[in-house]
């Protein structure tokens, strides 16, 4: 029950166990991966959503 208390409330103690548990899922040299992945992949939906906006101003104006 306490454990539960003590996740239910963010707080440094979560986000410790959170980071944990993610060095002992993926280890220490995957994880560099797969920020860089999840980077680009922002930046692609970015891109993405600035591009549907330029198509949408440009039948706008037609």
């Amino acid at each position: 029950m306490e454990l539960f208390i003590m996740l239910a409330i963010p707080g440094i103690w979560s986000i410790a166990l959170i980071v944990i548990a993610i060095l002992l899922l993926f280890g220490g040299k995957k994880i560099p991966e797969l920020m860089k992945g999840f980077g680009s992949g922002i930046k692609e939906f970015k891109k993405g959503i600035s591009d549907e906006d330029k198509d949408e101003s440009k039948t706008d104006k037609e």
